[in-house]
């Protein structure tokens, strides 16, 4: 495990939109800084991901400073939004959690991302991290919180454990889909210099300076299925995970990793394995 290091790191600062490489991030008590803090929601206050609108791929945000994000979308003219000013909240629904967050300010920003999706949504922002949403209690340590990621402040998977999964794609019933892409996936941190599927039995890490608790098992949903490139759907890696990679009644890929301090990353930093 000497040899294990941070391949790339990726934030999403709207959830479900493309994500954002970095050479280097700072890791915050609920995640890596700028992810997840912005996400859509419907009319009900649903939180509105690549789940029900696979185009949401295609949609882009870059972080701006102070925490405002630029928006583009194809055949749409891109938009800034600044965080908004404190003051009301909204209660908003994200799958089994209640969260109250922010509406963006600019009646103009709902209508932009309303016109691209073709559905009425609005554009939230989470604006005290530190007290708005807490990890799930069946997996947290007191007092743990998470922004709009779908459960935990990281995810992390590994190039050797995408590459094993490939191969099980290559001999499996839909060759043709594959190789993936780590896209599919969505995480924040991947790892080289493993063994395939190391990651299983890790429950204490560092990755540079920050060190990092490993919650769970990341349970895969139909957005794996969808090309972060075309926003297209297909079989792949639900069909080969649910063959060769089903713990607990979930498929499985990648771990939830939870901070255990502050501190910065960067791509190429060591990643120990602590226990």
């Amino acid at each position: 495990m000497g040899n294990a290091r941070l391949h790339s790191i990726h934030v999403h600062p709207v959830k479900a939109f493309r994500s954002l490489p970095l050479r280097e991030v700072a890791v915050e008590p609920w995640g890596p800084a700028g992810d997840r803090r912005w996400m859509l929601i419907d009319d009900g206050g649903k939180v509105v991901t690549q789940r029900q609108q696979p185009r949401l791929a295609l949609a882009a945000a870059e972080l701006l400073p102070g925490g405002g994000v630029l928006l583009s979308a194809p055949g749409m003219e891109p938009v800034a939004v600044p965080v908004p000013r404190p003051g009301s909240t909204v209660r908003v629904e994200l799958f089994s959690d209640k969260v109250e967050a922010v509406p963006a300010e600019d009646p103009a920003v709902h209508a932009w991302c309303s016109a691209y999706l073709g559905i009425a949504v609005r554009l939230v922002h989470l604006d005290d991290p530190a007290t708005r949403r807490p990890v799930d209690p069946e997996f947290a340590l007191p007092g743990e919180t998470v922004t709009f990621a779908d459960g935990f402040p990281l995810l992390l998977t590994s190039t050797a454990s995408l590459d094993a999964l490939n191969s099980l794609i290559a001999t499996g019933d839909h060759p043709a889909e594959g190789p993936l892409p780590m896209s599919r996936f969505r995480p924040n941190v991947v790892v080289d210099g493993t063994a395939a599927w190391a990651e299983d039995d890790w429950s204490r890490i560092t990755i540079g300076e920050v060190a990092f608790r490993v919650a769970k098992p990341c349970g895969r949903c139909v957005v794996t299925t969808t090309d972060q490139t075309t926003a297209e759907r297909g079989k792949e890696p639900l069909h080969s995970l649910g063959r060769h990679r089903r713990l607990g009644g979930k498929l499985v890929f990648g771990q939830n990793l939870v901070p255990l301090s502050p501190g910065t990353i960067r791509v190429g930093d060591p990643v120990g394995i602590v226990a």
